[in-house]
């Protein structure tokens, strides 16, 4: 038996694939690629308009972070809208009430697949379980978290010590 550990591989992040946007302040917009923050680090914050916990939990601490952030320009955070299920109430319209309802002033993204109508390419790319989901990709586009469930205060804290 070797005593050598074994090494989890670093995942690449994969291009977003997510055909509908809206910007910061609730315009559509052209598509956000993950080429347009090289050199930042990246949150993503996966969600359904259905989804409780994204309401009670997810959106919230989501929110919590953007605020404790909001002076870095090393860190941008996007939210997508990953549809799974309930295809006829995660709709593009629900997207841009959620971002109203919660006051977010981050681009929103909608994937439903690309017939807008099967399962999210975020979620088949990133392999994310369900919603609510975060995502970290660091600077040099590695994931370092993807997790259903996330310490936001935690997260702020170590954060706030990138460059």
């Amino acid at each position: 038996m070797s005593n050598t550990t074994k090494e989890t591989p670093i995942q690449r992040a994969q291009e977003f694939n997510v055909k509908q946007w809206i910007d910061a302040n609730g315009n559509k917009t052209e598509q956000i690629k993950l080429s347009d923050f090289k050199g930042q680090f990246k949150i993503l914050y996966c969600f359904q308009s259905s989804c409780p916990g994204c309401h009670s939990k997810g959106l919230p601490d989501l929110k919590k972070m953007v605020e404790g952030l909001k002076d870095n320009k090393n860190i941008t955070f996007l939210a997508i809208q990953t549809v799974f299920e309930g295809h006829e109430s995660n709709t593009y319209e629900k997207l841009i009430e959620t971002q109203k309802q919660y006051n977010l002033k981050i681009p929103f993204g909608h994937d439903a697949g690309d017939d807008n109508k099967s399962h999210s390419n975020i979620m088949a790319n990133y392999k994310t379980g369900g919603t609510p989901w975060f995502i970290i990709i660091d600077k040099h586009d590695n994931i370092v978290f993807s997790d259903f469930s996330l310490n936001p205060d935690a997260a702020i804290q170590f954060l706030k010590t990138l460059k």
